[in-house]
C-alpha cells in the first residue's frame, strides 16, 4: 500500500507536489452542451473570449485523475483580409509608380529643352558694338606727308679703279659741274695706250693696202694682172679702212672712260650722302657686278610733299590750290605751299588722290625726309565720323566695317577713310552715328550672320556699348 502510494505520488505533476492541483480536462462540450472553448454560447465567432471565460475551472477530485499533461489553448487566428481592399492597395501602388515615372520623364524632357536652348544661345557669336562719333564740321583738311627733295640722284662711277680723293662731303652746297672726286684707273690707262698703238698699226696697214690697190689698178689697164687680183687688192684696202674706224672707236671709248676718272656734280644741290673713302675699290658694274654708290646729291629748294587726298575732297584739288605746311619741331611756323599737280586718278585700293605740293625752301629750314602736316581749305563740308581703328576689316573688297542691324544680323559695309588719327579713323562715307559697329570683328564674320550684342558695362557712356568681344 505504501509502495502504491509512493508511486502515485511520483506520477503526480510537480504542481500538485508543490501544493497545487492540475486543471482538469474539460470535455469539448463542457459536459453540458457548452462550446468546446468554454466560452459564452451567445458570443459570436469573431469575438475573442473574455478574460473570465478564458480561465479554466479547477475541480477537486481524485489526485490520480490529473496525471494527464495539461492542454494549452492556442491564440485565436485573425480572419484573412477581404479581396477588395488588397486590390485597391495594389492599384494605388501602381498609380504612384506611374505618376513618379511620368514626373521623372517630364523633368528629363524639360532639362533637355533647357540645355538645347542654352547650347543654341552659346553657339551664336556675342559681340561688342560702338556708335561712330560725329566730328565737328570744319572746312580744314589736314593730311600727313613727307618732305622730299625736288630732285635727288645717287652718283655712281662709270669706270673701274680706286678712289684717289674726294673734294665734297655731306652738307656741301655744289653747283653743276663741280668736281666731287678723282678715281685712279691704271687698267683703263693701259688699255687706252694699247688701243692707240693698235690704231697706229691699222693706219700703217691701211697705207700699204692703199698702195697695193692703186698699183694693181694700173697693171690691170695693161692686162698685166687679172681682174680678180685687182679686185682682191681693192677689197683689202676697204677692210683696212674699216679696221681704222674700229680702232678709232675703241680709242674714243677708252678716252671716255678716262674722262670718268673725275666725278662731277650733275646739278645744283647739296651732298646728302658720301659712301666712299680714299683707297676704296670702285666698280663700274661690269660683268654683272653691282656698282658702288659714291654720293647722293639733292635739290632742296623747292621741296615736294606727296599727300593722299580722300575721294570726298578730290574734286577740290587742282593746281594752284593754296596750302600750309607745319612741322612739330617748328611750332608756330607755317610755310606757304601750292598744289603743283595731281594724279587725276583715284587709287582703287585706298580711294585717295595722290597730290603733289611744292613748298619754297630758300632759307633751308625745311629738310628732306621730314614728317609734316599739310593743311588745306577745300571748302567742302563733308559728313565725317570717327570709329576705333580695331573696328575696321581689311579684305579683298577694300576697307569695311561690320554693322549690326535691328534684327541682330551682320551687314558688311564699305567705308571711305579720311584721316588716320592712330587709335581712331575718320570715315567720310559708309556709316553714320546711329549705326552699331562691331569692335574687334572676327575674320570669319559674314553678311547676314546672327549675333548677340553684349550689354554695356555699368557706368559706361558715350559711343561705346562695350569694350570687347565674346565668343
Amino acid at each position: 500500500m505504501d509502495t502504491l502510494t509512493k508511486m502515485d505520488g511520483q506520477d503526480k505533476p510537480a504542481a500538485e507536489q508543490r501544493g497545487h492541483r492540475a486543471d482538469p480536462v474539460v470535455p469539448k462540450d463542457g459536459g453540458n452542451g457548452a462550446p468546446a472553448d468554454g466560452g459564452d454560447p451567445w458570443r459570436g465567432p469573431d469575438q475573442p473570449p473574455s478574460h473570465r471565460e478564458a480561465q479554466p475551472e479547477h475541480h477537486d477530485g481524485d489526485p490520480r485523475e490529473g496525471h494527464a499533461a495539461p492542454q494549452i489553448t492556442p491564440p485565436p487566428k485573425l480572419p484573412p483580409a477581404k479581396p477588395r481592399k488588397a486590390l485597391m492597395l495594389v492599384v494605388a501602388v501602381v498609380v504612384v509608380l506611374l505618376v513618379a515615372g511620368l514626373v521623372s520623364m517630364l523633368t528629363r524632357i524639360h532639362n533637355d529643352h533647357v540645355l538645347a536652348d542654352e547650347t543654341r544661345q552659346d553657339a551664336v557669336l556675342t559681340v561688342a558694338v560702338v556708335h561712330p562719333t560725329q566730328e565737328k564740321a570744319d572746312e580744314e583738311l589736314i593730311l600727313p606727308g613727307t618732305l622730299q627733295a625736288y630732285v635727288e640722284s645717287p652718283i655712281y662711277a662709270r669706270t673701274n679703279g680706286y678712289l684717289l680723293r674726294w673734294y665734297k662731303d655731306i652738307g656741301s652746297r655744289v653747283k653743276k659741274g663741280d668736281l666731287l672726286a678723282d678715281i685712279d684707273t691704271p687698267e683703263v690707262d693701259q688699255e687706252l695706250r694699247q688701243a692707240r698703238a693698235t690704231r697706229e698699226q691699222v693706219v700703217a696697214a691701211l697705207d700699204l693696202a692703199k698702195i697695193n690697190a692703186e698699183r694693181y689698178q694700173s697693171l690691170r689697164k695693161t692686162d698685166s694682172v687679172s681682174q680678180e687680183e685687182a679686185d682682191t687688192q681693192a677689197s683689202g684696202y676697204q677692210q683696212a679702212m674699216a679696221n681704222l674706224a674700229a680702232a678709232d672707236a675703241n680709242v674714243k671709248r677708252l678716252e671716255e672712260l678716262e674722262g670718268f676718272k673725275r666725278v662731277y656734280a650733275p646739278f645744283n644741290g647739296v651732298i646728302t650722302r658720301r659712301l666712299v673713302d680714299p683707297g676704296a675699290l670702285i666698280n663700274a658694274g661690269i660683268s654683272g657686278a653691282a656698282g658702288k654708290e659714291l654720293f647722293d646729291v639733292a635739290t632742296t629748294d623747292p621741296l615736294r610733299v606727296y599727300v593722299q587726298v580722300p575721294q570726298a575732297y578730290a574734286a577740290a584739288m587742282h593746281p594752284g590750290v593754296e596750302a600750309t605746311i607745319t612741322l612739330q619741331e617748328l611750332p608756330g611756323q607755317k610755310f606757304t605751299a601750292l598744289v603743283a599737280r595731281t594724279a587725276d586718278s583715284i587709287d582703287v585700293a585706298s580711294r585717295t588722290l595722290q597730290t603733289e605740293v611744292d613748298v619754297p625752301n630758300k632759307e633751308g629750314k625745311l629738310l628732306p625726309g621730314s614728317f609734316g602736316e599739310v593743311h588745306f581749305r577745300p571748302k567742302i563740308d563733308a559728313h565725317k565720323v570717327t570709329i576705333p581703328q580695331n573696328a575696321m576689316l581689311f579684305r579683298r573688297e577694300g576697307p569695311q566695317v561690320a554693322v549690326v542691324g535691328p534684327d541682330n544680323k551682320v551687314e558688311l559695309r564699305k567705308i571711305s577713310i579720311g584721316r588716320d588719327y592712330g587709335n581712331t579713323l575718320e570715315i567720310v562715307a559708309g556709316v553714320d552715328e546711329n549705326d552699331r559697329i562691331i569692335v574687334n570683328p572676327s575674320d570669319s564674320i559674314e553678311n547676314g550672320q546672327k549675333v548677340n550684342v553684349a550689354p554695356a558695362p555699368p557706368g559706361t557712356s558715350g559711343s561705346s556699348d562695350n569694350g570687347g568681344q565674346k565668343s
